[in-house]
């Protein structure tokens, strides 16, 4: 596996999420929605909506849910599964770790 530094843990506050876009195997960037959720946990997971095809990162964070500002999908941060319609394809979820004060995803 190999980590990349997203942000700092003081970057994020409870329920919030935020777009950070790292650097894919190929090189290209990969968009990926950071969520802290009600318990001060991070998750990474891909910040494009199943269905919409809109950023996830824009969303409203509540407790272990991100909601997709558009159509109101919502999706469950530690596992990447929509738990209301309209979605109903999971996005993909990464590993997260805290090193230092520093938020690490792995998308490889």
């Amino acid at each position: 596996m190999t980590f990349q530094t997203a942000c700092l843990t003081d970057d994020l506050s409870p329920e919030e999420a935020m777009l950070v876009e790292l650097d894919g195997v190929d090189g290209a960037p990969v968009p990926v929605a950071l969520v802290r959720d009600a318990d001060g946990d991070y998750h990474a997971l891909s910040d494009i909506c199943s269905h919409g095809q809109v950023s996830l990162s824009d969303g409203e964070v509540e407790g272990c849910l991100v909601e997709c500002w558009l159509h109101g999908s919502q999706f469950d941060v530690r596992t990447g599964h929509p738990v209301q319609l309209p979605a109903i394809r999971p996005v993909p979820v990464y590993p997260v770790k805290i090193d230092s004060g520093k938020v690490l995803i792995d998308i490889g």
